[in-house]
């Protein structure tokens, strides 16, 4: 019994009132996917292949898929419907689709321009460090870097001196040459770059002695770097025009400069905020007091408010990163409060801590009422104080 056939519609995954672009575009994705270049020896792949186009070339011509929406595969059975029998691809727009999977397997299609006008260079990459302060705040810097520059012998073209390059005999000039290409379905025509010229159009007989027909010399040059207030570590500088030079008269490439920014020993960043810890003595964290805390700004007064605990975070309002969108906006800084329980005390200091211990378990200090109660809080900060 002969295998029964899928719904054509099925096979390329469309729906019934599909248009004739959406049609294409199915059955271009699965000849990529299944075409035998693409899967040599995989039998499954060819017969997908060969189902898809089966169903491609009944679809995308309108009176075989008429045909078919009416008597379904037997209208190409010498069943009802008039008898057709087996397929040609007259009515299906192979040329363009075949073109485009030869193009994708071997380098070339027919969509593909001529590469022999002008061509803007490629992009440079390079890297420069800086500090967390730099980062913040801005800075330029400058780097060394090997560029290309126009031959100043041959002035560019690559040839010696009083000759001057040719056009290429294989292309004509064009920089492509045609070629075809054996597929299911016939001879597929397509095009690829010219290996004489390299896409050029041009071909250099004599070459230049100082560039060996390159066009370019190579010199080390220092480059100018402008690093912006609130940069972040792995973004880069975009420099115009100082990449490689272009093709046929087109503009030079960018250069790309990221920027590392080195760790700093206090500060943290996210973003535009930055983090980092003070310690607060003990009590500085139980009377109140005012600490001076490092910020990239310098140190700065702070109040801390009695009975702070320890890692309470406190913020400095626009203490942080400058936004690179915006000069006048910046960040803040968080500062995590870290009381420093005392370790190597005194005897008078241990004997002040009994007190005070004491005293907030309910046992009264010497002293009555609240000047008696100042009294004993400033004798235990004398004591830690030693």
């Amino acid at each position: 019994m002969a295998e029964q056939k899928r719904d054509y519609y099925e096979v390329l995954g469309i729906d019934k009132n599909a248009d004739d672009a959406a049609i294409k575009k199915a059955y271009r994705q699965l000849a990529k996917k299944y075409h035998p270049d693409m899967n040599p020896g995989d039998q499954e792949a060819e017969k997908k292949f060969k189902e898809a186009s089966e169903a491609y070339a009944v679809l995308s011509d309108p009176d075989k898929r008429r045909q078919y929406d009416q008597f379904g595969h037997a209208a190409f059975e010498g069943g009802a419907g008039g008898g057709f029998s087996g397929f040609d691809f007259t009515g299906a727009d192979m040329g363009d689709i075949f073109g485009d999977i030869f193009g994708d397997l071997f380098g070339g299609g027919r969509s593909r321009r001529a590469n022999n006008g002008p061509m803007q260079g490629a992009n440079l990459r390079a890297q420069i460090r800086v500090t967390f302060e730099e980062a913040v705040f801005g800075c330029d810097k400058e780097i060394e870097l090997t560029l290309k520059d126009e031959c100043g012998k041959c002035h560019g073209t690559g040839a010696k001196p009083g000759t001057s390059p040719v056009t290429c005999t294989k292309c004509g000039g064009k920089g492509q040459v045609v070629y075809t290409q054996q597929s299911l379905f016939g001879m597929v025509q397509n095009v690829r770059t010219c290996p004489d010229c390299n896409g050029t159009g041009k071909v250099i007989k004599e070459k230049c002695p100082d560039c060996y027909g390159t066009g370019f010399i190579s010199n080390k040059k220092k480059i100018a770097v402008t690093v912006p207030a609130g940069i972040d570590n792995g973004q880069s500088i975009r420099i115009r025009g100082k990449g490689e030079p272009g093709a046929n008269g087109g503009p030079r490439g960018d250069l790309l400069v990221e920027v590392l920014v080195s760790r700093h020993p206090i500060f943290q960043r996210q973003d535009t905020n930055i983090y980092s810890t003070a310690p607060i003595s003990f009590v500085t964290a139980a009377l109140g007091g005012t600490v001076r805390i490092k910020t990239v700004d310098g140190e700065v007064e702070y109040d801390v408010k009695a009975g702070t605990q320890t890692d309470t975070r406190v913020r400095l309002k626009g203490k942080g990163v400058p936004s690179l969108r915006n000069k006048n906006a910046r960040g803040d800084h968080y500062v995590t409060l870290v009381v420093q329980v005392p370790t190597d005390l005194s005897k008078d200091a241990r004997e002040a801590l009994r007190a005070y211990d004491d005293a907030v378990n309910g046992i009264a200090p010497s002293g009555k009422g609240t000047k008696g109660k100042k009294r004993f809080m400033d004798k235990v900060k004398e004591a830690l104080d030693e």
